[in-house]
């Protein structure tokens, strides 16, 4: 499979070149915000930059299920073109702020809230307005060339975003990025919206918020992903803060040190969406196993002896994050019903962006008072802990056992079968454990007596 195969298509190439730029300003944004709270607005206070975070993040956890279903209902490309021009907006007026001498810490603070409203919006929308432009069957490629393109972003914008906030300072950052938005607008009105596919639109009426909600409940795939995403969400991927700590206070530097950070970790993460995109069809066994590889990563690059190593360590921290992200998107999006896709995805985005709020200030405090290093560690775990969980799960919804060769050696000692397969081979007790050679594992999306619906794919599991 192609790699750029979804390049091809007019649209999304025109999205795509539109998004990137967009991206760039957005993380250019992003990196000068946090150094200006962390550097100009406090004496070095990571506490801080977690409140600005969970103040710009939590609004994803309040507003997704109304968010979910405005991206069910109404025209999404119009929906884009409002979200933008209202962040846009948000920019420039904290770009004068900073340039005029005035800013203070609570005026971050609102406007980051602010920004936080327009996103949780924004990001349903934006996630399901791939689907309008490519077919089904060229969606997962899609959704990693969307991360490819973001990650790319993440690369050069921090890294422009620290030059210039030594030079010329954050406040002309934010006016830059305010002119960022106008190349996705532009793209936006580049494409005819009759050329977009049409999609089922949910229907008015009431209940429709608790519909994605039980949707989501009676596809325990969908749920077990979701946990995951949760957990390392929220104590995993505070990037910016462990970053910040590390680079400001463990090793003394300079915010142009902090931008390089951040661009070299985007080095990972954007060979994890590329690899992503050549792979193909999303699987459940290279989430949890992307969310273990993070944690074992993660705790590597908290040992890093000085800034040389710690930028090493976290190149494979941020490909393995992106891999697992990546696939738990184009997971999610591919196997939910095209009507549920905008409530399914904006649950999935408050879970994602909306977990961050309730770990970064405990992810602060631990690195105010144990030091970065902790942090990083709090990190390591939530990857490990998901892993651990999606391997459990895969296991019961295989009804898998794990057994023992002792005349094997090495790896060999062990072997993992159904547990039809053992009973089977054992010659009775089949009828006891209620699970047949021939007979389907109960828990498997799809075998829920209808439940799920047909887009649950009874052999994501195990591939």
């Amino acid at each position: 499979m192609s790699t750029f195969k979804s390049l091809h298509i007019l649209n999304y190439r025109i999205w795509f070149v539109g998004a990137l730029i967009s991206n760039i300003g957005t993380w250019m944004q992003r990196t000068a915000q946090d150094w200006l709270v962390f550097a100009h607005l406090t004496a070095h206070d990571a506490g801080a930059v977690g409140i600005t975070m969970a103040l710009q993040l939590g609004p994803q956890l309040f507003l997704a299920p109304v968010a979910g279903l405005v991206a069910d209902r109404f025209n999404r490309k119009r929906l884009l073109v409002l979200t933008q021009s209202a962040m846009a907006l948000l920019s420039a007026g904290l770009g004068i702020l900073v340039i005029t001498g005035t800013a203070q810490l609570w005026h971050v603070y609102a406007f980051a809230l602010l920004l936080g409203v327009v996103s949780a919006l924004d990001a349903p929308v934006r996630q399901t307005f791939v689907s309008e432009l490519v077919q089904d069957d060229y969606l997962p490629n899609a959704v990693a060339l969307n991360s490819a393109s973001f990650n790319v972003a993440r690369m050069i914008g921090p890294a422009v975003a620290g030059v210039l906030t030594a030079v010329v300072g954050p406040g002309w950052v934010f006016l830059i990025n305010t002119l960022t938005f106008a190349a996705l607008l532009l793209s936006l009105a580049k494409i005819p919206a009759a050329s977009l596919r049409r999609l089922p639109r949910a229907a008015a009426g009431k209940g429709r918020i608790r519909e994605g909600l039980r949707y989501v409940r009676y596809r325990p795939d969908l749920v077990v992903v979701l946990v995951a995403i949760f957990i390392v969400g929220t104590l995993g991927l505070n990037f910016a803060l462990f970053i910040a700590a590390m680079v400001g206070t463990e090793f003394g530097l300079d915010a142009g040190a902090f931008g390089l950070m951040n661009s070299i970790m985007a080095i990972g993460s954007v060979a994890g969406a590329l690899l992503s995109a050549g792979r193909g069809t999303p699987r459940l066994r290279v989430i949890f196993a992307a969310a273990g590889a993070f944690g074992v990563t993660s705790g590597i690059a908290a040992l890093a002896p000085n800034y040389f190593w710690y930028g090493v360590a976290l190149v494979p921290v941020g490909l393995f994050a992106i891999t697992m992200m990546t696939s738990a998107n184009g997971y999610v999006q591919t196997t939910t019903d095209p009507v549920m896709r905008g409530r399914v995805m904006a649950l999935y985005m408050a879970i994602f962006m909306g977990g961050t709020p309730i770990g970064a200030p405990f992810v602060g405090w631990v690195a105010n008072i144990a030091g970065p290093r902790w942090s990083m560690g709090v990190a390591a775990v939530a990857g490990l802990l998901a892993a651990l969980i999606g391997l459990l799960w895969i296991i019961r919804a295989k009804q898998l056992r794990l057994h023992f060769n002792r005349r094997a050696r090495g790896l060999r000692y062990f072997r993992v079968a159904s547990r039809a397969t053992a009973i089977g081979a054992g010659g009775s007790g089949a009828g006891a454990a209620g699970v047949g050679p021939g007979a389907q594992p109960e828990n498997l999306p799809g075998n829920d007596d209808g439940a799920a619906p047909a887009r649950g794919r009874d052999d994501a599991v195990g591939r």
